[in-house]
């Protein structure tokens, strides 16, 4: 993700930015409707190379599972979640900017306070029992 000579944003960055705002835009038009925003991370999820796909559709059946009062939505193309508009938790794919792991990332509206420091993320790589385990406890924590 090399930027640009004159120090601005990457194409990548600007092509987030740009989706960002059309996600704004989409859901100016059709208000806070759950199943179009089920619809929209269904999309992004069905668009991901194979790997980023298999972590996202799992991130996606543990959150319906465990945060089922959370609601689906795109942030900056990303699978996300959130509570009354705001963002809890968000799956960030490593094809996205061409990184080398995924993410599942926590944000603000995270109910995940613990003294003064805490984790807002994690790289991913694969999916097994203990991966799922730390997830589940995770999203089901920041939901709460």
């Amino acid at each position: 993700m090399a930027k640009e000579s004159s120090g601005g944003f990457s194409a990548d960055e600007k092509a987030a930015m740009k989706q960002r705002a059309a996600e704004l835009r989409a859901e100016e038009k059709r208000g806070k409707d759950r199943a179009a925003g089920l619809a929209a991370v269904e999309e992004a999820i069905a668009a991901l190379p194979a790997d980023d796909k298999d972590l996202a559709e799992r991130l996606h059946a543990l959150v319906t599972e465990v945060a089922p009062d959370l609601d689906p939505k795109t942030w900056y193309g990303f699978p996300a979640y959130a509570r009354t508009g705001k963002v809890v938790v968000f799956f960030k794919p490593a094809s996205k900017f061409k990184s080398r792991y995924a993410s599942v990332g926590f944000e603000e509206a995270a109910n995940l306070d613990d003294g003064p420091l805490w984790v807002t993320s994690y790289a991913i790589v694969g999916w097994d029992d203990a991966v799922e385990k730390t997830l589940r406890d995770q999203v089901a924590r920041a939901a709460s």
